[in-house]
């Protein structure tokens, strides 16, 4: 599949016996001390973000062969990270600088309910205080990686 952003733009995608390979990159950074169920959560969480604000990212609807549709998905591997604290707000920091698009879960959102409190949390702590939990990034594949820096692939 190949979309109007070239940024985004699969290389390989003509050839079928190859791999694809992309030119972005979507990553998830988890903080290292997260119960499971947070860990899921959060990664829930933050893909979700990301759909709506890089739609690119987004491929076509499935069809099963009984022609039952399925919702979208990404149309790229999204790879999750864990890391230290210090490296996860490192990674944000590094994110915020090259203008990523990012999604943040912070230490607060785990006690509201609903995404009126969620943002209303994430709003009281300016960016430099954020008790980061997790961040999303999506971007081109060096600018990613060097945001990565420190993290390691999730077990």
């Amino acid at each position: 599949m190949r979309t109007d952003d070239e940024t985004a733009a699969p290389t390989g995608a003509g050839d079928q016996s190859g791999p694809v390979r992309f030119d972005t990159k979507i990553a998830i950074v988890l903080r290292d001390d997260l119960e499971t169920w947070q860990r899921l959560n959060v990664t829930a969480f933050l893909a979700s973000g990301l759909g709506t604000a890089a739609p690119e990212v987004i491929g076509e609807p499935y069809v099963d062969a009984d022609d039952t549709e399925y919702l979208p998905m990404f149309r790229q591997p999204v790879l999750v990270f864990e890391a230290a604290k210090e490296t996860l707000t490192a990674a944000h920091t590094r994110a915020v600088s090259r203008s990523l698009r990012m999604a943040v879960f912070t230490s607060d959102l785990f006690a509201t309910g609903n995404d009126r409190d969620n943002r209303a949390a994430v709003r009281a702590v300016g960016t430099g205080r954020l008790d980061l939990v997790g961040i999303s990034v999506f971007g081109p594949r060096n600018a990613v990686d060097k945001v990565l820096k420190g993290a390691r692939m999730h077990p």
